[in-house]
């Protein structure tokens, strides 16, 4: 059956119409157009299916079909069954993931999250083994709060799963419940994406920030994630309230803009535990990438993309003196001044001091600047409530993860009561690890789990870098 197996493959993600052509064929006699009309194949990749089937394919004056005699080799190409989460079937499965959010750290306002219901969860892993062929497919996940990645493993265990999010502690619950099968990398999209997920995926999964630029930056890292645009599928959640459907035609304006087709929009397919503004559920939006989107794909993304906290589409900018205070602290002791952005998806040169607003950070920025960043000293501001930061501990754990590159100072409530400044001076000999921390792991480093030897230490989730280190 290898020129069937063939044919399957060349339609990459969007091979289950032919599934059913298979399924039809082995249960009797259908013409080429009920063929076409009961599955919405294609007429041409129908006709291809037939040609594979060779000698095993009987054609008579009622129609074509599986000979009997073959009908049970075929069995392999069958259809998932109902789809409907809250099927009697479904139930202790459900029953799983319910309890799986049940457990998930609480939502971050200023990410934008806002938790699915358990059935939405299900319903998405469901539908998508229903639509694709996931035991052949590697599906990619930007941000993963909701823990569909959870219910996509349940659901087809087969399938390569891999998770990127900025929120640390959703990148280390999704690696406990899934024993490491579901693969965890961090990124902050406007940032970068990971080379190692990069021109990997047939299929992307998202529930973005509901915000234009959220959605244009999302879609374009997903376009960028797809091994084959043309042949891949991205699939977003989105909604608007109907009172205010600019707001969809603006997101649905970027979307087309960047070139994607909207092969189908299912309304209210996902519903949530709050976003009540907009009747606490959203549409699932399945594109397919034109050739337009290969272009448009990459580059650095709009900081603002989220609707509440410091990096909202409306939150104003730094105070000028506060980042003059942060240009004197880094100077000290006659250093020269750099200024750069948050960005460290990228090595850059050596710099002497270097000074970073990170006055929005989430979280996890400080710990990336300083392992994706090299200089004689590196002068950071952030918000003094940062939570690396915040008490003793915290301020030793993230000292022991970086202690062989840089010496940091705490400089608590500076240069006012509602900022910190950091800073790190580099150590007489570093460790060479942290100072390629652009490198991939398996070049660097001996004794890489072998999960990780594709990504760069500045990916790697922050619970296992201790271990990493050590």
């Amino acid at each position: 059956m290898s020129a069937l197996d063939d044919v399957l493959a060349a339609h990459g993600v969007g091979v289950r119409p032919l599934y059913q052509v298979i399924a039809l064929l082995r249960t009797g006699h259908h013409d080429l157009g009920e063929l076409v009309r009961l599955t919405a194949a294609p007429r041409r990749s129908v006709e291809d299916v037939l040609t594979a089937l060779g000698d095993d394919l009987e054609r008579t004056e009622s129609g074509v079909r599986i000979a009997p005699h073959a009908v049970e080799s075929y069995a392999r190409y069958t259809l998932p069954a109902s789809t409907d989460p809250l099927a009697p079937e479904h139930a202790e499965l459900l029953a799983t993931i319910t309890g799986y959010i049940d457990r998930v750290p609480p939502p971050l306002a200023a990410l934008d999250h806002v938790q699915a219901t358990p059935d939405t969860v299900l319903r998405r892993a469901l539908w998508l083994n229903a639509r694709y062929d996931l035991a052949t497919t590697r599906l990619l996940f930007l941000g993963d709060h909701d823990l569909t990645s959870l219910a996509v493993r349940a659901v087809c265990p087969a399938a390569e799963l891999t998770v990127v999010d900025l929120d640390e502690r959703v990148l280390s619950y999704v690696d406990d419940l899934s024993e490491r099968t579901v693969g965890t990398v961090h990124a902050d999209l406007r940032v970068g994406l990971p080379p190692a997920v990069s021109g990997r995926a047939d299929l992307v999964f998202s529930d973005p920030p509901y915000t234009p630029e959220g959605m244009g930056l999302f879609a374009a890292r997903g376009v960028q994630a797809l091994r084959e645009p043309s042949e891949g599928r991205l699939l977003f959640a989105y909604g608007y309230s109907p009172r205010h459907p600019a707001l969809g035609a603006q997101v649905q304006r970027s979307l087309a803009t960047l070139g994607l087709t909207f092969e189908a929009i299912l309304p209210d397919f996902n519903r949530y535990f709050g976003a009540q503004a907009i009747g606490s559920a959203a549409d699932l939006y399945v594109c397919q990438p034109t050739a337009k989107a290969k272009k448009n794909r990459g580059g650095k993304g709009k900081s603002t993309i989220y609707t509440h906290g410091p990096q909202s589409v409306e939150a104003a900018g730094t105070k000028p003196a506060l980042l003059e205070a942060l240009r004197e602290i880094a100077t000290e002791g006659g250093l020269s001044l750099e200024s750069r952005p948050v960005d460290w998806s990228a090595s850059g040169p050596e710099g002497d001091a270097v000074a970073m607003d990170l006055s929005a950070d989430p979280g996890p920025w400080l710990l990336r600047t300083l392992l994706g960043t090299n200089a004689r000293r590196l002068a950071l501001l952030l918000p003094n409530a940062h939570p690396d930061l915040g008490d003793e501990a915290s301020q030793k754990a993230l000292t022991a993860l970086t202690a062989a590159k840089y010496r940091l100072r705490f400089l608590r409530s500076t240069p006012d009561n509602k900022h910190a400044i950091v800073v790190a001076d580099a150590v007489e000999h570093p460790d060479e690890i942290l100072t390629r921390a652009h490198a991939r792991l398996a070049n660097v480093a001996l004794d890489v789990p072998d999960d990780l030897r594709d990504l760069r230490l500045v990916d790697v989730p922050r619970h296992r870098l201790a271990a990493l280190l050590s």
